[in-house]
């Protein structure tokens, strides 16, 4: 047994968070802190993969999406709480850093991965174009055009306009659920594959997948607190290495999407890159469908700061990447080239944000 598959690590998670409450700041706290997170991100994503296993597709991805969307939205909003020169920009920073790393990083390591292994992948079209053309609207709305509306100062929304977007993208995000799960679902089941022997796995017991789900919500609640606790350690620590603000952000979206990278890698490694592409564009759907609501409601109810336009530098590296995943995703048909073209922009990315 792994030990995120550990049925005492959500407790033990739970126990630390009150722990470091109580202990005095420092750095030995502050790291153990920080790996009992690490462990909980992963045992709440194990979780839900228990509880995914039992429910079958796609109704499985949708369960790890939301889990990873709900572990972004209480890292966002616990640093946003706790104040600091970076929290105008914190929620744009990070909904644009989880867009690059998923639809660069982990589309580009699934079809680079899967075209190794199996030279050529397939997938419906039908499933991964509404998606992505979700998507790329919602950018749009949240990121892109914020710097052009002329109601409020560049990169901001009024009220009425952050209204309109979040209930924009709730919208949308709940219409792609009901698409996905109920009027076209077989657009997004994986095609049976001789290789894929995770199809044949016994699926969880009732009782299992119970048990698994009480479980995720420990995690998840610990991984809240610890989140909480440990934000002012975290906005310190890039102060004191002179790192651009953007980089908070990329550091967050890392975190949360690397349990699930390892997720969808391994789908694309036995041949179910339907699988990967679902868990791939339906946590970046979810993420901004989601957040960015609880992040409107946050802002104008605390009365936050935040500033939601994108740079131009960053307005184009997001429309090239829209550029080269409608190409990708265009055919139904991947192969190492168009893995290793997405991995190139998505270091290309990183490398800007730290040599901006």
């Amino acid at each position: 047994m792994s030990i995120a598959a550990h049925p005492a690590l959500p407790l033990v998670a739970i126990a630390t968070v009150g722990l470091g409450a109580l202990a005095p700041a420092g750095p030995l706290v502050s790291l153990a802190c920080a790996a009992v997170l690490l462990l909980a991100v992963f045992a709440a994503v194990h979780h839900a993969e228990v509880v995914a296993h039992r429910v079958g597709e796609p109704f499985g991805t949708l369960v790890l999406a939301l889990a990873i969307t709900v572990i972004e939205v209480a890292l966002i909003l616990s640093l946003m709480l706790a104040g600091g020169p970076q929290v105008g920009t914190l929620p744009r920073d990070t909904l644009f850093a989880t867009v690059m790393i998923i639809s660069t990083g982990v589309v580009g390591l699934c079809v680079l991965v899967g075209g190794i292994h199996h030279r050529e992948q397939s997938f419906t079209v039908d499933g991964v174009a509404p998606a992505l053309g979700a998507l790329v609207a919602l950018c749009g709305l949240t990121l892109v055009l914020p710097v052009y509306t002329t109601s409020s100062a560049e990169g901001t929304y009024t009220g009425a306009q952050l209204v309109f977007v979040g209930l924009a993208a709730l919208a949308l995000w709940v219409v792609f659920v009901f698409v996905q799960t109920v009027s076209h679902r077989d657009y997004f089941l994986p095609p049976a594959s001789p290789s894929d022997q995770t199809r044949h796995a016994e699926p969880p017991s009732p009782k299992q997948a119970v048990a698994s789900l009480a479980l995720m919500v420990l995690a998840l609640v610990a991984v809240v607190g610890l989140a909480k606790r440990l934000s002012p350690d975290i906005e310190g620590f890039l102060a004191s290495v002179g790192a651009p603000r953007p980089v908070l952000g990329i550091v967050i979206a890392l975190l949360v999407l690397l349990p699930e990278t390892t997720a969808a890698v391994r789908a694309a490694r036995v041949n179910r890159l339907q699988t990967s592409m679902n868990l791939a564009l339906g946590s970046a759907m979810a993420s901004i469908g989601l957040t960015v609501p609880a992040v409107v409601a946050a802002s104008i109810y605390l009365q936050l700061p935040l500033l939601l336009g994108l740079q131009a530098k960053d307005q184009a590296m997001l429309l090239m990447t829209f550029l080269v995943s409608a190409i990708t995703l265009g055919s139904g048909r991947t192969h190492v080239m168009q893995g290793a073209v997405h991995l190139v922009i998505f270091a290309a990315y990183l490398f800007l944000a730290l040599v901006p």
